[in-house]
């Protein structure tokens, strides 16, 4: 890990204490997005938009997915846990909406730089589905780089941070370099993506270091970071499994941020897409919010 990595992890513990430190004062957020599709014909359709359950105590009201026209509804959980909603849209247009309110300790992302990397033996069973090759991050053709560039930095959470570091420097992010359909691998090759692409790469390259590494997606607003400011979209993030714990990384933004609200895990976006449709479908609009709510 380079001298400045190594400063700005201390002194952001200086400032969280070991675990974190709680807030002065809690936050509300408004969350929410606008969807509209547009089939040829009735499509059967899955959604993974609500707010993780593990937020759901956080919500004031509920989260329920809107539609217009509407049409009937129905609900299931995932092998991940996630909520996933499914429908049948009609033909022509299909809007689809939430808006919600969450509350939030207002604590940025927790660091624990003497948080250590446990031997595979030790995992936790659940734990090693996340250590495994999935359909966008290719361990087995990335793991010799992976030991090249990361196999003499410190383990722990020294490592994780060195394998951010790296992909922060090495993707160039851009929305005109998204493309759905690119691995981590391709990733690395291309050295250009949107935050998936910066997800995928630092959660293949900690699988490759026998770290477990989980996808996630959600919202994360730009509370606290001075203008200007990107349009609003999901983002993509991710959690490593150190010391027995899951703590959240962020290679795209590589700094602690306030305010992430979860929607999905998964191995990789493959299991967390936002929407599936199983036949011909065109998303002509979208739109997502995540803001602070100002009182008084």
């Amino acid at each position: 890990m380079s001298g400045s990595a190594v400063g700005r992890l201390k002194a952001a513990a200086a400032l969280l204490g070991p675990v974190w430190r709680k807030p002065e004062t809690m936050m509300k957020i408004r969350v929410g997005f606008e969807m509209i599709y547009d089939c040829p014909q009735p499509t059967p359709m899955i959604f993974n938009l609500n707010v993780h359950y593990t937020r759901v105590s956080d919500l004031v009201g509920r989260d329920d997915l809107v539609f217009d026209p509407p049409v009937p509804v129905a609900a299931y959980r995932d092998s991940f846990g996630n909520w996933c909603t499914r429908i049948v849209a009609p033909q022509g247009r299909t809007r689809v909406f939430a808006n919600a309110i969450v509350n939030d300790s207002g604590a940025p992302d927790v660091i624990v730089p003497l948080a250590r990397q446990l031997p595979v033996q030790a995992l936790p069973d659940e734990a090693l589905l996340f250590l495994m090759g999935s359909r966008y991050c290719e361990t087995d053709r990335l793991s010799e780089t992976a030991w090249k560039l990361f196999g003499q930095a410190p383990t722990g959470w020294g490592r994780v941070q060195a394998i951010c570091d790296h992909v922060h420097r090495h993707i160039t992010f851009g929305y005109e370099h998204a493309r759905r359909t690119r691995t981590a691998l391709e990733a690395f090759h291309d050295k250009a993506g949107v935050c998936r692409d910066f997800t995928h790469l630092a959660v293949a390259f900690c699988r490759c270091m026998n770290i477990p590494a989980r996808y996630c997606t959600g919202y994360l607003g730009d509370m606290g970071v001075p203008p200007p400011h990107g349009p609003m979209d999901f983002s993509a993030w991710f959690e490593a499994f150190l010391d027995g714990h899951w703590y959240t990384f962020d290679a795209r933004n590589n700094t602690p941020r306030v305010g992430r609200v979860l929607v999905a895990r998964g191995r990789d976006a493959a299991d967390v897409a936002i929407s599936t449709a199983f036949g011909p479908s065109t998303l002509t609009s979208f739109s997502v919010w995540t803001d602070e709510v100002r009182t008084g």
